[in-house]
């Protein structure tokens, strides 16, 4: 005779093991995702770095022209 609980446990163990694999397969979607965020993140970190050096360079050449406005 089979133990009722060893049954139970086996039909936990089976839940289990077939939710934990759902849940590797969303965390393989969600990986991917933040991959691709982070790769369309980079252009905008890129485009961010170039506008910043490009304040300096105005700033620079506004100051060494003297043509900066002097505040009030």
């Amino acid at each position: 005779m089979e133990n009722p609980h060893e049954q139970v446990h086996n039909a936990l163990l089976t839940r289990i093991i077939a939710n934990v694999e759902k849940l590797n397969e969303a965390i393989i979607v969600l990986n991917k995702s933040l991959q691709d965020v982070n790769r369309e993140n980079m252009n905008v970190e890129l485009l961010s770095q170039m506008w910043e050096n490009y304040q300096r360079n105005v700033l620079f050449s506004l100051e060494s022209t003297s043509l900066l406005e002097k505040p009030i």
